[in-house]
């Protein structure tokens, strides 16, 4: 079994489905985690790898950066953000912005002003949106997550954004582990490690024993005890 932890607004289906295909025999149980835990389960030995959002803290870990997401702002429909097809930080500098807990972008200068409030989690932060409160900036996958009716999104041009990768525990690469390597970084089944199965490559002895031997005519001999009939000594 492989366990693969994955943080919300991560979609691993696409490779769980080649991981499907090519090992059937070794089921996957994928951990859905909150973005704050995730590195804490990987050293506990709760999940062999995880799908994270960067930054994390990689004592311990290995990381492997797969893809940058768009930052979007998460407005109420009737805001005026909603008329425009994108904006920038500076079009923000006067909207109360909240700042969750488990915030996955890295800023330097936060936009807008403070929110009245620190929200624990995204989801969080979404239903405060909604109440007309205040707007957000997320990744765009945690926007789709959180999708309501009445809020919509626009991509933020000059954000900072937020990327996802593959994370394990250095200490337990596990060849189940450099498989799953192999699949996200596209190798296919034949290069997937550089592995070959064992039972379709012999060693060049095993190759050499296997061999008739050969003297120094360029005849092949017999080994002992199977001459051919016509030959035996009278």
């Amino acid at each position: 079994m492989f366990r693969l932890a994955y943080v919300p607004g991560v979609t691993p289906a696409k490779w769980v489905n080649v991981w499907t295909e090519r090992m059937p025999g070794v089921p996957v149980t994928l951990v859905a985690v909150p973005a704050a835990d995730a590195v804490g389960l990987l050293r506990n030995g709760g999940a062999d790898a995880g799908l994270v959002r960067l930054p994390i803290d990689r004592d311990g870990l290995s990381v492997i950066p797969l893809y940058v997401e768009t930052t979007v702002v998460v407005v109420p429909k009737d805001h005026a953000v909603a008329a425009a097809d994108e904006v920038s930080v500076a079009d923000l500098i006067d909207d109360e912005v909240f700042h969750p807990l488990d915030d996955s972008i890295e800023w330097t200068a936060r936009p807008g002003l403070p929110a009245f409030t620190r929200p624990a989690t995204t989801a969080d932060a979404v239903e405060l949106v909604a109440a007309g409160t205040g707007i957000l900036l997320v990744p765009l996958s945690l926007a789709r997550l959180h999708h309501r009716r009445d809020l919509t999104y626009r991509p933020v041009t000059d954000a900072p954004r937020s990327q996802v990768a593959l994370t394990w525990p250095t200490e337990a690469t596990t060849d189940l582990v450099e498989d799953f390597i192999g699949i996200v970084r596209g190798r296919t089944v034949n290069s997937s490690r550089g592995r070959t199965p064992a039972s379709s490559v012999q060693k060049p002895a095993q190759r050499q024993a296997q061999r008739p031997a050969q003297n120094g005519s360029g005849r092949r001999t017999v080994p002992t005890g199977r001459r051919r009939k016509g030959n035996r000594p009278r």
